[in-house]
């Protein structure tokens, strides 16, 4: 069994990463998405979504990371896939599965779910670019407005190469509406002979017992549920195992929201860290009340060093 991170665009940064796989039961992690258009990226840019690259594509806790490509110019992802192996990425994930209409709007993402002979093609080009020995995998929706296609997609991504496959059990117009279709990640790996993950709506182990049970899947891709519960995947890895663990306490976790803060005032500017804070903040309301004190103390708060202080961040360094 396998429990991934998954690529959440504009949330997941290597900062959160760097927070959530310090927290047991996650085997690898994914960048946020780097759009690829009509050009070879420099290194810069994906040093930027994956700064980990720079040592050995781990996160500091030892989680391996793969690099998400999103495009539909199959030359061109190719190409970029290429460099970012030479920049030490061990795994190419490709991106079928992002829902947002300006990233569709731009023929990217959910929306090439239409075209699945393109699906072969970039898949087929990005594998033979690819050194042999590095893995190249990709990340689908159901479909765009329907899964009719879904067995054709599933198909024509590892026809062409892909090792593994995520399934969001979600079309693109359904976005992240539940419920999560998982039978339909059943009915993907009875056409393909790769692994097929399922990924949508698990936001308890009990969430992913059903989903086992459904979708016949035994590995797991987290997004929210991970996000707004950090100790998801260490309770999902017990229970595959039989055995229980106690859930993490908010006096666990508020160590893990300073580090995320101590790491966000030093990489973002002021305008942004406090934003991110919040996002987070309030996305762990959902099991914590004690995040909606806290989020409802910052919600307001723009001043760095004020957030710092909300946080006890001036008590500990006067400690």
């Amino acid at each position: 069994m396998q429990i991934a991170l998954a690529p959440m665009e504009g949330l997941v940064d290597d900062i959160l990463r760097d927070v959530l796989t310090r927290v047991s039961g996650i085997d690898w992690c994914v960048t946020e998405f780097i759009r690829v258009t009509e050009r070879l990226l420099p290194a810069s840019y994906f040093h930027g979504f994956a700064p980990e690259l720079r040592h050995g594509a781990r996160t500091a806790a030892g989680v391996p990371l793969r690099v998400q490509l999103l495009g539909s110019d199959p030359g061109c992802l190719a190409e970029n896939a290429a460099f970012a192996c030479t920049l030490g990425a061990p795994v190419i994930d490709l991106n079928f599965g992002c829902p947002a209409k300006t990233v569709n709007k731009s023929r990217g993402g959910a929306v090439l779910l239409k075209e699945p002979d393109l699906l072969h093609r970039i898949l087929e080009q990005v594998r033979r670019a690819v050194p042999a020995h590095i893995p190249v995998t990709a990340k689908m929706r159901l479909g765009f407005d329907s899964p009719d296609v879904a067995l054709d997609c599933g198909r024509a991504l590892a026809d062409g190469g892909a090792s593994q496959i995520v399934v969001h059990a979600r079309t693109k117009v359904e976005g992240y509406k539940p419920p999560a279709h998982w039978e339909w990640v059943a009915r993907v790996q009875e056409v393909v002979k790769v692994p097929v993950f399922a990924n949508g709506e698990i936001w308890t182990v009990e969430d992913w017992r059903r989903c086992r049970e459904i979708s016949g899947a035994e590995d797991i891709m987290l997004g929210r549920g991970l996000v707004s519960r950090p100790d998801l995947a260490r309770q999902i890895a017990a229970a595959r195992a039989g055995t229980e663990v106690a859930p993490m306490t908010w006096a666990e976790l508020m160590p893990m929201i300073q580090d995320f803060w101590r790491q966000a005032e030093a990489q973002l500017t002021p305008r942004q860290a406090p934003g991110r804070l919040k996002q987070w903040v309030s996305m762990l309301t959902r099991n914590y009340p004690e995040a909606m004190e806290l989020f409802t103390l910052l919600r307001r708060e723009q001043d760095c060093v004020r957030v710092g202080e909300l946080l006890g961040m001036h008590e500990l360094a006067v400690a």
